[in-house]
């Protein structure tokens, strides 16, 4: 039996449904902020991926570009 830190379960990915949740919006309106660039994330094909890490960083700052 292998014991995991809590959370370690977790994907290194968000999925449109987490981000939609998390921001009590609807999938298509994760879609469009994806597309306008408001929430961090690649268009691979036809897919989005979001990093768990880019995403809550994202909303740790508010969605506010750092200034570097």
């Amino acid at each position: 039996m292998i014991l995991r830190p809590p959370g370690a379960e977790q994907s290194s990915r968000m999925t449109i449904q987490e981000i939609a949740e998390r921001l009590a919006i609807g999938e298509w309106a994760v879609y469009r902020m994806l597309r306008e660039g408001q929430i961090p994330g690649i268009r691979v094909g036809k897919r989005w991926l979001v990093t768990r890490y880019a995403y809550q960083q994202w909303e740790r700052t508010c969605g506010m570009a750092s200034e570097r």
